[in-house]
Parts: structure tokens; C-alpha cells; sequence
């Protein structure tokens, strides 16, 4: 087992996607990739990261939908916009502060 890197990122920062146009708030991080195998296979192999890194879930959004999604730390880039996002259940798990950042209304344990 390799040593568990810090995750850059932190419940409630905005990112947004290296590659595709979309963004989002981190809601959970996850210290290791936890998905199923065929969702990993899914990823383009080029572009397909490698697991032993955090991986974010996102609630997520580009021009045409909200959605949530599961980024690894690799294809996650700061987003510096500013702009909100209007993602349905942010209200659910976050309060906006005076900054225009979020903070998650409860830590979630695992």
C-alpha cells in the first residue's frame, strides 16, 4: 500500500474539470480511488488517471445540467470564476459565505 497523499482540494472549494467544461463544489473526498472498475475502464485512456490519488465527488454542472461527479485530483484544476453555481442540492449541504465560498452545514464521517 503506498503512502495516502493530502488532498489539495477541500469540501466546499470550487474546481473545475482539466479537460471538460464543467465545474463544481467537493462534497466528499475519497483518500484513494473507490469506484467500480468499469466506471475507471470508462475513462478515456489517455486521459485515464491513476488510482492512487484523491478523488473528489463533485456536485457538478456545465451549460446544460447539474450532476454529480467523481474527479480524480489530477484532472481537477481550481476554479477562479468566482461565479455561483446553481447546482440543485448545494442548498442541501452547504451555506454560501460572505467571500461567495461554501461551507458544508455538517462534516460528513466515514
Amino acid at each position: 500500500m503506498g503512502t495516502v497523499r493530502q488532498a489539495k482540494y477541500s469540501v466546499g472549494q470550487v474546481v473545475r474539470h482539466r479537460f471538460y467544461p464543467f465545474r463544481g463544489v467537493v462534497f466528499d473526498i475519497d483518500p484513494v480511488f473507490d469506484n467500480t472498475e468499469e466506471w475507471w475502464e470508462s475513462i478515456p485512456e489517455d486521459i485515464r488517471p491513476h488510482k492512487q490519488q484523491p478523488f473528489y465527488h463533485l456536485l457538478a454542472e456545465n451549460a446544460e445540467t447539474e450532476y454529480i461527479a467523481y474527479v480524480s485530483e489530477q484532472n481537477l484544476l481550481p476554479d477562479e470564476t468566482g461565479q455561483p453555481l446553481r447546482h440543485p442540492q448545494l442548498s442541501e449541504l452547504f451555506t454560501e459565505d460572505e467571500n461567495g465560498g461554501y461551507r458544508a452545514l455538517f462534516l460528513q464521517s466515514h
